[in-house]
């Protein structure tokens, strides 16, 4: 694996063949990293039939929305909390900055919803397979319209909203890794990524950056019996049965709850 010394990201060899090594190819000069069979075990991301994964050869991961397709009903949207959380009254098309998109699932829920959503994602390979599962969502005309209300920014989401000249209707903030579920499977596909990625480590700085940005509402996702972000207690919270959404409403903004 090669090194990426500006976020310290280790950079996985990307392998394909036949007729998707053309593709392969040109996702790995994207990505900034070689192309070429891996070792067996080795952690490496393939790209073939269903698209771009990482894996080390027992464990696969992908990023995809089919399985929220259920949740994306319109009678199940409006239950969903982040939708909950994040939607601001008399909006119509609101913008919404996911600035710690992961695999963008929460961004999928919201732009189903009506918002239009900029994901950013410094990581290139999670940046990587977040694009290959917009641009299947966007092939397939079940969730396209959807897909249409999602742009992608690959790059620090800090260094995004500093330069916005516009702003925002909301920003949402999911700054823990991984995603907190108990099955162990998950936990050991997640380790993957871990190797990958270290948590967020600079929580004051993303919170302020969001904060400058002057959105109508800031959303944090949480652990349920997380500490709140960087130390800021927010105006309300929605809880689930694992995870806390906390909401900082700012000034001049109607209040949502």
């Amino acid at each position: 694996m090669a090194d990426k010394n500006k976020n310290r990201i280790c950079l996985p060899l990307l392998y394909a063949e036949g007729e998707f090594e053309k593709r392969g190819r040109e996702t790995a000069e994207h990505i900034g990293c070689e192309f070429g069979r891996p070792q067996p075990g080795e952690i490496s991301l393939l790209y073939d039939e269903s698209g771009l994964k990482l894996t080390d050869g027992t464990l696969t991961l992908q990023a995809d929305f089919s399985h929220l397709s259920k949740r994306i009903n319109k009678n199940n949207l409006n239950s969903e909390m982040i939708v909950k959380c994040a939607k601001i009254k008399g909006r119509e098309n609101p913008v919404l900055i996911d600035a710690t998109a992961g695999f963008g699932e929460d961004s999928f829920l919201l732009a189903a919803a009506g918002f239009n959503v900029t994901l950013c994602e410094y990581n290139p390979v999670i940046s990587a397979l977040l694009s290959d599962a917009i641009t299947r969502a966007f092939e397939d005309e079940k969730t396209k319209a959807v897909a249409e209300r999602l742009t992608l920014y690959e790059g620090d989401s800090i260094e995004y909203l500093s330069s916005l000249d516009f702003t925002p209707d909301a920003v949402l903030l999911d700054p823990m890794f991984p995603e907190r579920q108990k099955s162990a499977l998950v936990k050991k596909k997640f380790q993957l990524l871990q190797k990958l990625e270290s948590p967020c480590s600079d929580e004051d700085e993303l919170l302020e950056a969001a904060l400058d940005a002057h959105p109508h509402k800031i959303v944090i996702k949480r652990p349920l019996k997380g500490p709140f972000l960087a130390g800021r207690k927010p105006d309300y919270s929605l809880q689930g049965k694992a995870i806390r959404y906390d909401c900082i409403v700012l000034a001049n903004s109607p209040d949502e709850r």
